[in-house]
């Protein structure tokens, strides 16, 4: 059971799925998420939300944001995660249903799992790497481009979430 509005996430999905795509892009080109794409989805949800949220949830939801961020900004100052990654994924937090956290935890590991292997093959395809010759991800051989499966985690609530509607 999904705990989102599906009139929320059909009204988030278009352009959070722009801006997800743009830092998957980014990601895998330069193993950067601009700091404007962090706050372009940040927008979204701002510009957005007082419209398809009651407005106590959409207060609360910037809570998610701000308890994100303290997670990624300690797992980054271990070193576990770049600070991009920790940026947008705190920016990513506001559109969950705190009632679907489960459910985005396993999305984001079949994700995770589907973007590591798809770039590994890709990475190992000549043809593949020609076709985007200088992308930084193809030759960072121990980091992997985080920001692929955290924007296409992001797609794939939103996506669930809309197609929920009765």
């Amino acid at each position: 059971m999904i705990a989102q509005s599906a009139t929320a996430a059909l009204a988030f999905l278009p352009l959070a799925a722009l801006v997800s795509l743009w830092v998957a892009w980014s990601d895998m080109a330069r193993m950067k998420i601009p700091n404007r794409a962090v706050l372009a989805l940040l927008l979204v949800y701002a510009v957005i939300g007082p419209f398809v949220l009651p407005l106590p949830e959409y207060g609360w939801r910037w809570v998610h944001f701000g308890a994100v961020l303290l997670v990624g900004f300690l797992m980054n100052m271990l070193r576990l995660i770049g600070a991009g990654d920790a940026k947008f994924a705190a920016a990513m937090a506001p559109f969950v249903a705190l009632g679907d956290m489960l459910l985005v935890l396993y999305l984001f590991a079949g994700v995770l799992l589907a973007a590591f292997i798809c770039h590994r093959i890709a990475r190992a395809i000549p043809a593949v790497r020609g076709l985007a010759p200088n992308w930084e991800s193809w030759h960072r051989t121990r980091d992997f481009p985080m920001g692929l499966a955290l924007g296409g985690t992001l797609i794939a609530y939103l996506a669930v979430g809309a197609a929920c509607i009765r």
